[in-house]
């Protein structure tokens, strides 16, 4: 007998639940029941609002996880069981999978926990405008979508499922977004290495540097899942960079984290660009006159003077495209402190046309830090120097439930500057001002900047600080991480 499975129950009881960027969770929580009825659940509201038929196709990819083609399977079921048509566009990034059914108006689904450890994955849902924003997700949570018997106690398929034969027609469109957008050639003469590790951009990466004329290197590729967090490098990432830019001489290094919508970009000595850092530079190389981004990005956005406008919001994707949608302007950027790059309108460039994407895009960030050194006439290491001296370093406190790590910001919040004072003062001085759009964000009389905020996508206390030089900035990092630890 079929029975109805209310998604905010289950959200409840399983622990998968919306974060910043999709449904996520611990990979035996997203059994195959619960991953059909959030899908079928997406599909109910997205009916409901009139944005898709029965009868739509609905476009479907994943990463690189071990879990993906298990949960990919359910996803179908559930789009085939509604009435539409799931297209399986294979293991491809997610900007790859969300450019190309808004261009075809298809609804698409990414199965990906990003850059999260590999003993979770998650769900993210595209509407045919683009990504769900957070009144969706409240919309999602209130269905209770039919669920029929065909799982078993623990949530799994008694029954056999299989995805519906690949479509390459995502993959192609996104590789010929960049090659329609750039001339041929425009990295002739340069070297660069493609970090490979288990992103899903691995392939398309170098298949687009090598198409635009690069000589590529595919260094350090692995067969199990590897966790590359773009705001919290790993010390085994940053000393296999250098390592390789020492063997091997190359221009610049290039990755993405699982999914593709997060890059990592490094110089010619294997030093990695922060991503806010790099937002800043590819909205400079694109003429951007409007640049929406989160409240933790470096200030030099606003320091440099190269944009008219510059609107903060809280942290996550939805959030920015909420801004990027409300802001004015007749080139609109948004990016992420973790480097994930949008844009919210259509892009001239030469006479050539970059459609709009308003969603984490990793390769824009690449290519355009790679023909930004070449038309300022610098190496990879020069381009932060064209920008005003300000740091930033962040990382987290790993298992730190996100329920205490709630509590004690909103205990610093309710006790104003006198808390602060009292956590942070003996080390960075007095408070000039405190900012509560997302976490708290505290600006010293220094200009310092101490930033805390829970993750939303893990049990973990973030912690983002800005100085005048990196030194600095890198040891109040080490210190708030001290007295963070404290905390629990």
């Amino acid at each position: 007998m079929n029975e109805t499975a209310s998604i905010d129950a289950l959200m409840e009881k399983s622990g998968v639940s919306f974060g910043t960027s999709g449904a996520r969770g611990l990979v035996h929580a997203m059994t195959d029941r619960v991953c059909y009825a959030y899908t079928a659940g997406f599909l109910d509201f997205m009916t409901g609002r009139g944005e898709v038929a029965v009868g739509d196709r609905v476009a479907l990819a994943g990463d690189l996880r071990a879990s993906t083609p298990r949960i990919m399977c359910a996803c179908a079921l559930a789009i085939r069981d509604r009435g539409f048509v799931p297209v399986n566009c294979g293991f491809i990034p997610t900007p790859a999978v969300t450019s190309w059914a808004m261009g075809e108006g298809l609804a698409s689904i990414m199965v990906t926990g990003s850059h999260i450890p590999n003993d979770r994955n998650g769900i993210k849902f595209n509407r045919p405008a683009g990504e769900i924003l957070k009144e969706d997700e409240a919309g999602i949570g209130a269905q209770a979508p039919l669920v029929p018997e065909v799982f078993d106690g623990a949530g799994s398929l008694r029954i056999s499922t299989e995805l519906p034969g690949l479509s390459t027609q995502a993959r192609a469109a996104y590789c010929a977004r960049y090659r329609d957008f750039l001339p041929a050639g425009s990295l002739r003469g340069r070297r660069i290495a493609v970090y490979e590790h288990s992103s899903v951009a691995r392939e398309i990466l170098a298949e687009v540097l090598a198409g635009l004329g690069a000589e590529v290197l595919r260094l350090g590729r692995s067969e199990y899942f590897i966790p590359v967090d773009t705001e919290a490098v790993r010390p085994e990432d940053e000393a296999l960079a250098r390592d390789w830019a020492r063997e091997h001489g190359f221009f610049a290094i290039c990755s993405a984290d699982g999914d593709g919508d997060r890059p990592l970009v490094g110089d010619e000595r294997g030093h990695f660009l922060r991503g806010d850092v790099a937002g800043i530079l590819t909205a400079g190389w694109l003429k951007a006159d409007t640049v929406v981004t989160p409240v933790s990005s470096n200030t030099a956005v606003e320091r440099c003077g190269w944009f008219e406008r510059v609107e903060r919001t809280r942290i996550g994707s939805p959030y920015v495209i909420a801004g990027m949608q409300a802001a004015p302007g007749a080139r609109v950027v948004g990016y992420e402190a973790n480097g994930g790059f949008l844009t919210g309108s259509e892009i001239l460039r030469d006479g050539r046309r970059l459609a709009a994407l308003p969603t984490r895009d990793a390769v824009i960030v690449a290519l355009g830090l790679l023909l930004l050194a070449g038309e300022r006439g610098v190496p990879m290491s020069g381009l932060a120097g064209l920008l005003p001296p300000r740091f930033t370093a962040s990382d987290r406190i790993k298992d730190f439930p996100t329920e205490l790590s709630g509590a004690r910001i909103t205990g610093l919040r309710e006790g104003g500057v006198a808390a602060v004072m009292a956590a942070f003062g003996a080390d960075f001085g007095p408070v000039a001002s405190l900012d509560e759009t997302d976490g708290l964000r505290i600006t010293f009389g220094s200009g310092e900047i101490v930033h805390l905020r829970p993750s939303g996508n893990a049990p973990e206390l973030r912690c983002y600080n800005e100085a005048d030089n990196p030194e600095r900035a890198a040891a109040m990092n080490r210190r708030c991480l001290e007295i963070l630890a404290g905390w629990r």
